[in-house]
């Protein structure tokens, strides 16, 4: 099996059961942008946010619209909730992969005590010919034994059925407030680590944002660290050990702003992106327009790997 520069830079796929191995080898090669890459577009948001996301772009809130910009737009995999997987990937079963996300919290009530409860299993999951199991973990939530031990049967069924586990990492809890908060370098940093360190296969996470006032809040040495968001990202990558890193876009950024987060990001040793709102919250034709802006970044990174 030929492996890009980038996979070969990051060598999970030599550690993978053979199940893991060939869904993987499906999303990072055989569908998106291939060369080892991922494009991977989350529809979570229903849950996470309420519909206000939906708003932008009235059509996106009928579910079937994202659907169809994953499949045409080429997409690597498309990430959802057991209600969406089960009522819509049926009319696309074979020709988009699935993650199915099998925990899930509102946003009501806030983020100081954190905890995303199990809504559906990993054998959903492979009823469903899902290629790859989506957990979120909030690490440094007051309630993160109760997650890490959720975690811990996750992971042990994802194992059994050959399922590749993908990480939403987030950085969470009250206690963070007083240490810069859940966007500093420092946060993602220590959440790639855990992610990994969890069993993690892939790693999601937010970009780390540089505001000089609040990295001063951080534990030592971070708080002494002076970075571009570029060596912040390669950083973070590297916590992640043999795992591969998705960086999200988060809100709603400009074009360019995008196209360079994601130039940063593969350039950096990630492996590729996972772009919800700033994609559909777009008219279906500048949705897929942006999308292949996306893939020839995506791409073009991958070739210029030594």
């Amino acid at each position: 099996m030929a492996l890009s520069p980038l996979t070969e830079q990051k060598p999970l796929l030599s550690t993978l059961s053979p199940g893991k191995l060939t869904r993987m080898h499906r999303m990072l090669y055989e569908f998106g942008p291939g060369h080892g890459t991922l494009m991977l577009l989350p529809i979570d948001q229903g849950i996470e946010h309420g519909p206000r996301d939906f708003f932008d772009n009235p059509a996106s809130k009928d579910p079937e619209y994202q659907f169809k910009l994953a499949a045409e737009g080429g997409y690597s995999a498309i990430a959802c909730q057991i209600g969406l997987a089960t009522r819509y990937y049926p009319d696309y079963a074979g020709a988009l992969p699935l993650i199915l996300k099998i925990n899930a919290k509102t946003e009501i009530g806030g983020s100081a005590n954190s905890f995303s409860s199990l809504n559906a299993s990993v054998e959903d999951a492979v009823r469903l010919g899902a290629d790859g199991v989506g957990y979120t973990l909030y690490v440094g939530s007051p309630r993160q034994d109760e997650d890490l031990i959720q975690l811990k049967a996750v992971r042990e069924e994802c194992e059994r059925y050959g399922m590749p586990l993908v990480i939403w990492a987030y950085p969470r809890g009250s206690a963070l407030d007083e240490l810069g908060g859940q966007s500093t370098f420092y946060a993602i940093d220590y959440a790639a680590r855990m992610a990994m360190e969890m069993g993690a296969d892939v790693v999601k996470l937010n970009m780390p944002k540089i505001d000089p006032d609040k990295d001063k809040l951080t534990p030592a040495p971070y708080n002494e660290m002076e970075l571009t968001q570029e060596e912040a990202i390669r950083q973070v990558v590297e916590s992640a050990g043999r795992s591969l890193v998705v960086l999200s876009g988060g809100s709603r950024i400009d074009d360019d702003q995008l196209l360079e987060q994601t130039r940063i990001v593969m350039e950096a040793g990630g492996s590729g992106v996972i772009y919800g709102r700033n994609v559909w919250q777009r008219e279906l034709d500048a949705a897929k327009d942006i999308v292949e802006q996306i893939k020839e970044t995506l791409v073009s990174s991958v070739r210029r790997t030594p």
